[in-house]
């Protein structure tokens, strides 16, 4: 599966491309701002860009209107087939949000069922009851996503609502030749739609991407050979900024081992899981990390450790953004231009060594030594061992561990190394050592 050995960059198009936070029927084609970027992802050496809702919605994307029409604040399908396109032509696959659990309160066939009541033949799209009411007073009680009412949940065990979004699907595929599908809250999606959605993706475009978005639990139950490839590592993501804000790197080494480590109980291990700092749905990493010398240690972390990074954009140079109560616009800003800087730098020269390592994107996983401030784990294949070495600390420190042995390089500086016993670690920094 290519997204296994690839760094993905996230956009949430609604904002990055500047357009109303409401739908005002207006089309404009703010999303071949995207083409105008590729230059700059392919420098970055993003493999992937995974898009956030780009259909037509009434607000903020996930309250569909239209699963085949590009939301007109963004343009039309031939303007996104453009940037489908010019992406590929620079080496850029694209996984779009597939927001398959609910729609919004425009979308047609619920527009139908407020027509029509009991005479609309999509009633049983929904999960219904016309002794009832909501708070819209549509004269029926319909069940929302969570307890949000403006996001109209699908029945999903309905076979006329697969067999449509299957459709939309395929027609994704054969307009706008995606390589892949995130699945927006996959935790609460229908078992057998997810077995149904990967055979008939697989049939349509052999190793088409699915990628489901799960907050907690068993992750195997969805991330399987008969459903996902793989899904959001949230554990992992909260173990990253709170161990270094706690300065106490025992939580995501445990983590870490206990996900991909070589005990027999450890739960993951062989699985590609999906990796990240911070996404459009949580306060970045600038704003939540408390010592900003440790962006480019959890970054560093983040290309080390197992699975598919992420990237969410703008974050690669550090900007800010705190996730509000009622919004999350302030996560999700429009940027005219990149504004690389000494921090891009550095994530772009850990993307090219991880991308460019079989033990970085496939080695199995062994903590060597953790200390509060102080991480080393392996990375290890047939072909090749790296050792990540972490000093959160801003004294340098010197480890000494019986492992510590070797000759090689660090990777990043490009210095040939000889380990006798110990390796001294400067303040703040990561290194990645190949043995």
């Amino acid at each position: 599966m290519w997204a296994y050995e690839s760094v993905f960059y996230q956009i949430y198009p609604i904002g990055f491309c500047g357009a109303p936070t409401e739908n005002d029927g207006v089309t404009v084609p703010r999303i071949r701002k995207l083409m105008d970027w590729a230059d700059y992802l392919k420098s970055l050496g993003i493999s992937a860009v995974l898009l956030n809702p780009t259909f037509e919605s009434d607000n903020h994307g996930y309250d569909t209107r239209n699963f085949l029409k590009i939301d007109c604040r963004l343009g039309t399908n031939k303007d996104f087939s453009d940037v489908c396109s010019h992406l590929h032509q620079h080496g850029i696959r694209i996984v779009l949000d597939g927001v398959f659990n609910h729609v919004g309160r425009g979308f047609w066939a619920f527009q139908d069922v407020k027509e029509k009541k009991w005479g609309s033949p999509y009633k049983d799209w929904f999960y219904l009851n016309f002794d009832g009411d909501n708070a819209y007073q549509d004269g029926f009680w319909y069940e929302g996503w969570e307890g949000h009412f403006e996001l109209v949940k699908l029945n999903l065990q309905n076979p006329a609502v697969s067999d449509y979004l299957l459709e939309c699907v395929k027609q994704w595929i054969e307009q706008f030749d995606i390589d892949g599908l995130r699945l927006d809250v996959a935790y609460s999606l229908d078992h057998s739609f997810m077995r149904r959605l990967r055979s008939f993706c697989q049939e349509l475009k052999p190793n088409f991407a699915l990628i489901g978005e799960v907050l907690f639990g068993d992750y195997n139950l969805i991330v399987n050979d008969e459903m996902l490839h793989s899904c959001t590592n949230y554990e992992c993501y909260k173990g990253l900024f709170s161990s270094l804000n706690d300065m106490n790197l025992f939580e995501i080494a445990h983590s870490l081992n206990r996900q991909f480590g070589p005990e027999q109980w450890c739960i993951y291990r062989g699985k590609h899981l999906m990796t990240f700092a911070d996404n459009h749905d949580v306060t970045r990493l600038a704003s939540i990390l408390k010592n900003k010398e440790h962006i480019r240690i959890a970054y560093g972390i983040l290309m080390g450790m197992p699975g598919i990074p992420c990237l969410y954009y703008g974050s690669e140079w550090g900007e800010e953004g705190v996730k509000e109560a009622n919004n999350d616009y302030a996560l999700r800003p429009c940027f005219e231009n990149p504004k690389p800087n000494e921090l891009t730098d550095w994530i772009r020269r850990l993307i090219m060594l991880r991308q460019s390592s079989d033990a970085l994107c496939n080695g199995d996983y062994r903590n060597v030594v953790i200390q509060n401030h102080q991480l080393i784990f392996e990375r290890k294949t047939d072909k090749e061992r790296v050792l990540v070495a972490v000093n959160a600390s801003e004294q340098e420190y010197t480890v000494r561990h019986g492992d510590l042995n070797g000759s090689g390089t660090e990777l990043i500086t490009e210095t040939e190394i000889t380990l006798n016993g110990e390796l001294t670690l400067p303040p703040y920094s990561v290194q990645y050592i190949q043995l």
